[in-house]
């Protein structure tokens, strides 16, 4: 006997659901509604077992994975009404869209627009904080600044500050993102790295995505899902669940052999179930088991085919009007849909009611269709001369509205090239707009396709050359042809040339190419006829020989420099950077100190910007580096500060951000700081770690790191630390400072490796030798050589020590005297060493030296007790342990403290 099915309490809510009424739970989803339930309770600190005592609320992850129409949808409804539901969350929604992946922060922008929407203007500003002008620009809330361009990490660093205020401020926040096959890189980006420490906070996101999909989703989202969570599967509904869909669907009694059926047919698919109910109840099929065999003459309506078919139906301006939601997507308001399709307000009107019946689209001002599945359906049903032309109109109309070029974009970029300058232009104008709000990837599609349209030779030269811009560098192989390209344009504007000409030498620097990068300026600077610009060229030259060790004639470089900057007043710019590079030259070289701050003094004049886009950081960055080097700590760390907060201010993380605190932990090191200095070298490579492994970035941060963790005598983490990122040969092309390869040197010495010490220290200065560096405060791989030879080879070790003395006495700075004379004091024996010593604790107490005046004390105090002066030991030896303590040198605080057992003395209650 048939039986009769009637309908449960649980099922996929009907496509025609009344307002207000409350959707029914998706059919056999008890386990993710379960996961959905925990993870809600840990949110929100509540216990399961109903007990009033609340727990420590927790953050976390879910995802669910479904093929089309497996009712993850549904489900993420859900989400929404079980967070709202006693639990007081705020919850934010958003869905990626298949046509609008090009659209960066898209998904973002539907996540927290409605959010700060219920905000006021000066509530807004209080929870951006001073982030407004980075996150405001990219969430749609305010325009961008024209100014220099964050960068991707410094956007991602202020939606997480925002985010994580909002959390605090307003309690348990849930992110819903359904559909995260279709987001765009930007927005999943951020979302990746920010899931990377969510369970800290109150925050619970949750994605749902089509597990066929994934390869096309950015490789840090793809990675997030398979190691942060176990994606949970929707199944396919079971005979028995189908039934009792179709029963919801139909509002009556089925049975089971007629249920039986529709499930062979959907496979238990819950869209197509309810697709295929919509075509039996249109059909008026009874739904019993002789009836069964109908159901394959009404199959296709279950599908894309069937909306089509009903689309048909209603007529021409219901199909335009779908076809242009279907165009506009997320954007789609009921009257700039309208607008798109051409029909009049009451036209529209009517079209709009009778896509609402049909089940197609839903909503009032704002439209969406029914399902994802729909939308694909209608898009794809767009004759193709169509939809270039939809999409072509819904750019122009959302320009001539106000929304911008970057809002007409996507758009455009599904146009056909015509020549056109009007398409060309908005497209290199939203290219501007992205890049001002850190979304370099977006940038470069828009500036690509504007290059195709074709646009106008004026309007190519400028195309070509924001191309070859800085924060589009991807690929310098094509950076440099598209700058190459814009100087083969007659009509590339005179100071877009001379920047055409540095960006191509910096890309070609950047791809290891330096004396090509040196042969275009050098061309450059021979065939104009402005003073000022071959200045600019000639200066620019300098720069790039400074950062690469594949240098020809550096003594040859470093004299004409000199000469150069005898003639300069620093009247401008061009003038002071050249200025600033003379003065780093001389503390390379070792020339006396005075010359060197001199030469800083005037380049630095009323201020220079670190974040200037046509200079960069550079000339800033080692202008600071020559004050510490020249024993002038105070003015050091009022530039590294400047130059972090202006990092900071303009979002500018990433490398720059690294390059900042480990230049600023460099100098902490220096003076002795080595606690603080430890801990703003591991912030410079924690920044430096998303850029990529192996870059300048990281190759700074890593050898200040090192050089610090062995001044504290932990030299089993030194190692490890450079065992784990690989701190080795083959060595960077570009200057690292402190230099990579002598840190390695130093790194084997201190682990006794004295052979492979020397092997590293030999190499590196026969390099800095022959390209006239001879400054050991800049670089003592002499002195450190020396102590590789103390044991075996004393005359070479005291050879050594003897030309870094001479070398440091030359630049005249008590910090290079004090560091040299102490090593000298370490390869010889008495009396000279206990002179030596003196000498050097003399120089050290008027540097900012601190670790190395401890280190000198205490060797001074145990020189002194060997030769049985035990009140003058005692007093270096205890001086020594004061000095190390405040410094945080272990190593140094526990020799002394032997030294001080040795001599019978105990150490002072510090």
């Amino acid at each position: 006997m048939t039986g009769r099915v009637g309908t449960r309490s649980a099922g996929i809510p009907r496509a025609r659901s009344e307002a207000g009424e409350k959707p029914p739970e998706a059919l056999e989803r008890d386990a993710q509604r379960a996961s959905v339930r925990t993870a809600l309770d840990h949110l929100t600190g509540r216990r399961p077992d109903g007990e009033e005592e609340r727990r420590a609320p927790r953050g976390g992850l879910l995802s669910f994975t479904g093929p089309a129409g497996s009712g993850k949808t549904t489900l993420l409804a859900e989400v929404r009404r079980l967070a709202a539901d006693g639990r007081e969350c705020t919850t934010l929604w958003a869905r990626g869209g298949e046509n609008e992946q090009s659209s960066a922060f898209h998904v973002l922008r539907q996540l927290f627009q409605p959010l700060m929407a219920s905000y006021s203007e000066a509530d807004r500003r209080a929870v951006l904080g001073d982030w407004y002008g980075i996150v405001g620009p990219v969430l749609g809330l305010c325009p961008a600044a024209e100014a220099a361009a964050p960068d991707p990490q410094g956007v991602r660093d202020g939606l997480d500050w925002v985010v994580t205020n909002v959390a605090v401020s307003r309690g348990a926040l849930v992110l819903v993102l359904d559909d995260a096959h279709w987001a765009d890189a930007e927005s999943l980006t951020w979302l990746a790295s920010f899931t990377a420490r969510i369970e800290e906070l109150p925050v619970l996101a949750i994605v749902a995505y089509r597990p066929d999909e994934v390869p096309d989703i950015p490789r840090a989202f793809g990675e997030m899902l398979s190691r942060r969570v176990r994606p949970m599967e929707l199944p396919p509904l079971s005979a028995a669940a189908v039934t009792d869909l179709v029963a919801r669907e139909l509002g009556t009694d089925v049975e089971e052999k007629f249920g039986a059926e529709v499930w062979k047919i959907t496979g238990g698919n819950p869209f197509e179930t309810v697709g295929l109910s919509a075509a039996i109840r249109e059909r008026g099929i009874t739904p019993t088991g002789d009836n069964a065999t109908q159901l394959h003459g009404v199959a296709g309506a279950m599908s894309g085919v069937g909306v089509l078919d009903r689309l048909d139906r209603l007529g021409s301006s219901v199909t335009r009007l779908a076809w242009a939601v279907a165009v506009l997507g997320t954007e789609a308001s009921a009257g700039l849909a309208a607008c798109v399709a051409g029909l009049g307000p009451a036209e529209a009107g009517q079209a709009l009611d009778e896509l609402r019946a049909a089940h197609i689209v839903r909503g009032e001002e704002t439209l969406e269709f029914d399902h994802p599945l729909i939308a694909t359906a209608v898009y794809g049903a767009i004759p193709a001369a169509v939809r270039v032309a939809l999409h072509g109109k819904t750019a122009w109309e959302l320009i001539e509205s106000g929304k911008g070029s970057a809002a007409a974009a996507r758009h455009l970029l599904e146009t056909h090239p015509e020549e056109d300058d009007w398409v060309a232009g908005h497209l290199q104008e939203a290219a501007r707009e992205y890049l001002r709000t850190g979304a370099p990837d977006a940038a470069r599609r828009c500036l690509d396709r504007a290059l195709r349209e074709p646009p106008p030779p004026e309007m190519k030269a400028s195309v070509l050359y924001e191309l070859g811009s800085p924060a589009l560098l991807r690929d310098p192989v094509v950076a440099i042809n598209h700058l190459r390209a814009a100087l083969d344009e007659p009509s590339l504007d005179p100071e877009m040339r001379v920047g055409a000409v540095i960006r191509l030498a910096r890309s070609l620097a950047h791809f290891d190419q330096v004396p090509e990068a040196a042969k275009v300026l050098a061309e450059e600077a021979r065939a104009t006829t402005d003073p000022r610009v071959k200045l600019r060229m000639h200066t620019e030259h300098f720069l790039r020989a400074v950062f690469t060790t594949k240098e020809d004639d550096g003594p040859a470089r470093s004299r004409l420099l000199a000469q150069l900057a005898q003639r300069l007043t620093g009247r401008d710019l061009t003038e002071r950077y050249a200025l600033g590079l003379r003065a780093w030259d001389a503390v390379v070289r070792g020339e006396p100190a005075a010359v060197a701050l001199e030469h800083a003094e005037r380049a630095l004049g009323s201020g220079l910007s670190w974040t200037d886009e046509h200079w960069g950081y550079e000339i800033p960055a080692l202008l600071a580096l020559t004050f510490m080097y020249c024993d002038r700590p105070d003015r050091a760390e009022e530039l590294f500060a400047e130059g972090i907060a202006e990092f900071e201010g303009k979002a500018w993380r990433g490398a720059h951000l690294s390059f900042g605190y480990t230049l600023l932990a460099y100098f902490r090191f220096r003076c002795g700081r080595l606690t603080d200095a430890e801990d703003f070298a591991r912030a410079g490579l924690r920044a430096a770690d998303p850029v990529g492994p192996r870059t300048p970035a990281q190759w700074y941060a890593l050898g200040t790191l090192i050089e610090i963790l062995l001044a504290r005598g932990q030299v089993e983490a030194a190692q490890e630390l450079a065992a784990r990122y690989e701190f080795a040969a083959p060595f960077p092309t570009a200057v690292t400072i402190p230099n990579a390869q002598a840190v390695v040197g130093e790194l084997l010495l201190a682990q006794g490796d004295h052979e492979g010490a020397a092997r590293e220290l030999e190499a590196v200065g026969e390099s800095l030798d022959a390209r006239g560096m001879l400054n050991p405060a800049w670089c003592p791989w002499q002195l450190h050589l020396a102590l590789t030879h103390r044991s075996t080879d004393t005359a070479r070790a005291r050879e050594l020590a003897n030309e870094a003395v001479s070398r440091a006495e030359r630049f005249g700075t008590d910090s290079a005297m004090g560091q040299a004379l102490y090593v000298a004091a370490r390869v010889h024996a008495e009396p000279e060493r206990t002179e030596l010593l003196q000498r050097a604790v003399g120089h050290l107490e008027k540097s900012p030296s601190t670790y190395e005046l401890a280190c000198a004390l205490v060797d001074l105090g145990a020189a002194l007790r060997r030769t049985g002066r035990l009140t003058q030991a005692a007093e270096n030896l205890y001086r020594g342990l004061e000095v190390a303590t405040t410094c945080g040198a272990d190593a140094v605080m526990a020799k002394a403290r032997t030294e001080l057992a040795e001599a019978g003395l105990r150490p002072r209650r510090l």
